[in-house]
């Protein structure tokens, strides 16, 4: 069972309802047939860091992603509309009017990249559409889009967003992916205004208008194959969200349709349809949780840099050590961690989220053998020391209390046994570590004064073991 962390008790609440994960980790995984699939898969697993970007017109009013025009009577749902003094109806017209204002001229998606490959991050996934509707690519199904005429930032050079940030970030070496809703609120044959929206699924009875839903389905095919045939590159993920199309399970998708043209396409690109399970979900997404144990099947922790998925003003960030605690947890659990970032309406990020990134690169250049195509160790952690082995090594991370502003003389951990006295040493320092074994069965490594006074890194530090 997953079971959320204390470093982000604080945001559980508020973030989990956020982006309506699906994924239900505990079910049966089920690898997909193909080999190329399975390979990339494999491959993914050694990247081990990610960028998550949540971006759409609706960082205009600050609002919590799309979620705003959901009609559900749920507090956070509904807290832009109370806050601006307009009815449901008044609200949805102003927010599906907002691409016409929408103008990111600060838009440099080199920038991002170049601060995602200090940071150490191997892939990034993009929104190229959200809930909304609102397509952050140059599709030929709507003109709901980016690259519509209506939209001021039509005629920007970068203005197909999703192929911009895509080749950025491919340029830099950054495997791209991209996210897709398969909800779609503004398409009339999702939420059709015949009838009053409910809540997230399809608003009227899909049984009695099959023909509405089986336009939504070639429109949803359409834009799977302009986004994996078109002008985009190679991706290495469909990651689907709100996946589930009704709460009994009576309305799906026809995945096997979507499946053969992502992958007619793309032969290898791995299918993340989140809660659908079975061959169309190569890998589990837990959702603002870290697993306390290892987890036997590819899987991926999405967590926000603030408590929030979306660009909001005045938001805290975490700190870098918190961020790589969770890096480090969910690494040594067998995991990857998809770490979000929500860029502002005019296309920059904010300074704090530069500088976290930063810091977390400053720690990667030291760290990162520990991190990097590494496995699960038997133990995972123990104490204040996770775990991570590969080629004959083991790497341990000791993670520093929030009270704790310099290395410590000692390290004590059970559960690993060095192949000989000098086995041990510490990344980013030259030399090796003297070790004993202890009381507790364990051993301790003794850290010299001379390395405590010129640590090679901030937050974390790692010892890499010989055994």
């Amino acid at each position: 069972m997953i079971r959320k962390t204390t470093l982000i008790a604080l945001a559980i609440t508020l973030c989990c309802a956020l982006s309506a994960q699906e994924s239900k980790p505990g079910r049966k995984y089920v690898a997909p047939l193909e080999r190329g699939v399975r390979e990339n898969i494999a491959q993914w697993q050694d990247y081990k860091f990610g960028m998550f970007i949540h971006w759409g017109v609706y960082s205009e009013l600050g609002v919590i992603e799309s979620w705003s025009l959901n009609p559900q009577p749920v507090s956070w749902m509904y807290r832009a509309r109370k806050e601006r003094g307009l009815s449901y109806n008044e609200y949805v017209e102003l927010y599906q009017n907002l691409y016409r204002v929408f103008n990111p001229v600060s838009f440099d998606p080199s920038k991002w990249a170049d601060a995602a490959k200090y940071a150490g991050m191997k892939y990034v996934v993009f929104t190229t559409k959200h809930h909304d509707g609102f397509c952050m690519f140059d599709t030929q199904q709507t003109d709901y889009k980016i690259t519509s005429k209506d939209c001021p930032f039509h005629v920007n050079k970068n203005a197909n967003i999703a192929k911009a940030v895509f080749e950025a970030f491919r340029e830099k070496g950054i495997n791209p992916g991209a996210y897709f809703s398969i909800a779609d609120w503004h398409h009339q044959d999702y939420w059709w205004d015949f009838f009053p929206a409910k809540d997230r699924y399809p608003n009227y009875p899909v049984a009695d208008f099959p023909e509405k839903w089986e336009s939504f389905q070639d429109f949803a095919n359409k834009q799977v194959d302009e986004l994996t045939g078109g002008d985009y590159g190679e991706l290495s993920m469909l990651w689907f969200d709100l996946s589930i199309c009704s709460p009994d399970g009576s309305v799906v998708m026809d995945w096997d349709r979507l499946t053969k043209t992502a992958r007619d396409n793309q032969p290898n690109i791995m299918l993340v349809a989140r809660g659908i399970g079975g061959l169309r979900e190569n890998y589990f997404t837990p959702e603002q949780e870290i697993p306390e144990t290892a987890l036997d099947y590819p899987w991926e922790s999405c967590i926000t840099m603030t408590y929030s998925w979306s660009y909001r003003p005045g938001l805290e960030y975490k700190s870098a050590k918190q961020m790589l605690d969770m890096l480090v947890q969910v690494v040594s659990r067998g995991g990857n961690l998809l770490l979000n970032v929500g860029p502002k309406p005019d296309g920059t990020l904010e300074e704090t989220a530069y500088e976290r990134l930063r810091e977390i690169g400053d720690w990667m250049q030291v760290n990162s053998e520990g991190i990097y195509g590494t496995k699960v160790f038997s133990t995972n952690q123990d104490g204040k020391v996770c775990f991570t082995q590969k080629d004959g090594y083991v790497y341990a991370f000791y993670l520093a209390g929030e009270d704790e502003t310099g290395m410590p003389e000692e390290i004590s951990f059970k559960g690993v046994k060095p192949a000989s006295k000098g086995a041990v040493s510490l990344l980013g320092a030259k030399g090796t570590l003297k070790w004993a074994d202890n009381a507790d069965g364990g051993i301790t490594v003794s850290v010299p004064a001379s390395v405590r006074r010129n640590k090679p890194c901030d937050h974390i530090w790692c010892l890499k073991i010989k055994i």
